[in-house]
């Protein structure tokens, strides 16, 4: 695994891992590497200093636990907004969405269940769809 220091066009600055350098190029010229914070596409890698044994950390960088609550709470909002703005398709989403992008049904958003193997060939094909954030726990019932 690579972790890249990766910038948007306007300026974010973010991480992200890839299994290989040759993932993050083939990736990036997909156009499936968008920045978290803008969803824009232009991205490129930053300069990074190796990690090396022995050395002493002497930055402080962001809470861990802090951020973990930052990513939950995102990620409860990015879903909240799909369910109450999106259709619901159920099993019929790589179907709908297939549809939707070769003008066969109205153009909407839409939600839904896919496999692994519809999802890839929606992709091959060009129809645009992201996974849906996983719902975290309600904060209220972790321990």
């Amino acid at each position: 695994m690579i972790r890249y220091a990766l910038q948007c066009d306007r300026d974010h600055g973010f991480e992200a891992w890839f299994g290989t350098s040759a993932d993050y190029d083939d990736q990036a010229k997909g156009g499936l590497v968008e920045c978290p914070v803008c969803g824009s596409r232009a991205v490129s890698k930053q300069i990074m200093a190796p990690a090396v044994a022995g050395t002493r950390k002497t930055a402080v960088g962001p809470d861990p636990a802090k951020m973990q609550g930052m990513m939950m709470q995102m990620a409860r909002e990015v879903r909240s907004h799909v369910e109450q703005n999106f259709d619901y398709v159920g099993d019929a989403f790589a179907r709908e969405a297939r549809d939707i992008h070769e003008g066969r049904s109205e153009k909407r958003e839409i939600y839904g269940e896919a496999t692994p193997a519809e999802v890839r060939k929606l992709k091959e094909d060009g129809v645009p769809c992201a996974p849906l954030p996983p719902a975290p726990p309600d904060p209220a019932k972790l321990n």
